[in-house]
């Protein structure tokens, strides 16, 4: 079964007198990308969530928001004073030194590091195995979504390479007319120089087999049907790959483009225009696929 890249995913955990929530989005992508937005209390623990999250999306570009609402009250700011008069010693010395009269400390010294704190505190073990639960409700919301939009892709791409054998069928019909056309154009055109009973009808005919050989899609059409039924094939296999089908899909273009090149007939032509716009809409949507 095949999957989207596009997907979306959320849910919130209540714990203790907070509710974490959990949003993942994505988008298509070549290769993982995952952008996370965390609280500062949950920053110690970005590595095991982008573990978690590389799991989750595998490929894509990923954005994945981590909130807490929370009904505590909010910590006391506390001011290290020490470290404040320390600071204050420090400058107030350098003033004097470069005779600079600065009129105002404190608003230097407030932003200096340590000299307020909110007496942040470890994240604990119960907490963190809330915040996994959240994310692995988020993964399993996500991944159905992306079920959900795969399965709207796979009938699409289902109905193109249904198209695609059908414009097949329609090129067959051509091939028995187009090289009776050949035939006689030729024969025309030689006897328009030669006449008819100057020509070597043997030596004709073995040059004009070795001409129309030039012409015979044969061999491309069983090989365009192979790849058709292997790309089927591979949209029902257990894994989604959507690198696999676009591989799959350049090989499908190179019989279309073969078979092109050799057609010269004009039916033969419309039809193979017809399966290259199919085609076309197939690596579309392939893009997508994860």
């Amino acid at each position: 079964m095949i999957c989207s890249m596009t997907g979306y995913g959320s849910a919130s955990i209540v714990f203790n007198q907070k509710t974490i929530s959990v949003e993942i989005k994505s988008v298509n992508s070549k290769f993982l990308d995952a952008n996370l937005r965390l609280p500062a209390s949950y920053r110690e623990k970005e590595f095991e969530l982008r573990t978690e999250i590389g799991r989750i999306v595998e490929r894509g570009k990923a954005e994945v928001s981590v909130t807490v609402d929370s009904s505590e009250p909010p910590r006391r700011t506390s001011i290290n004073a020490p470290l404040i008069k320390s600071y204050y010693e420090d400058l107030k010395a350098i003033d004097i030194d470069l005779n600079l009269h600065t009129p105002d400390f404190l608003k230097i010294i407030l932003p200096l590091p340590d000299v307020l704190s909110t007496g942040k505190a470890a994240l604990d073990e119960d907490e963190w195995k809330a915040l996994k639960s959240a994310v692995e409700a988020a993964g399993n919301n996500f991944i159905a979504f992306r079920k959900q939009e795969g399965l709207a892709l796979q009938h699409d791409l289902e109905f193109r390479i249904g198209n695609i054998l059908s414009r097949l069928k329609e090129i067959e019909s051509f091939e028995k007319g187009r090289l009776e056309v050949i035939r006689e154009r030729l024969r025309a055109g030689l006897e328009e120089f030669i006449q008819a009973n100057n020509i070597d009808r043997n030596r004709f005919e073995q040059e004009l087999i070795y001409y129309i050989e030039k012409f015979d899609i044969s061999e491309e059409k069983v090989r365009l049907k192979s790849h058709c039924e292997y790309f089927i094939q591979t949209i029902h296999s257990q894994a989604s790959s959507g690198k696999k089908l676009s591989f799959i899909s350049q090989d499908i273009g190179r019989e279309i483009n073969t078979i092109g090149s050799k057609a010269n007939d004009a039916g033969m032509q419309k039809a193979v225009v017809e399966a290259k716009d199919e085609l076309e809409k197939i690596k579309e949507q392939v893009l997508n696929i994860l």
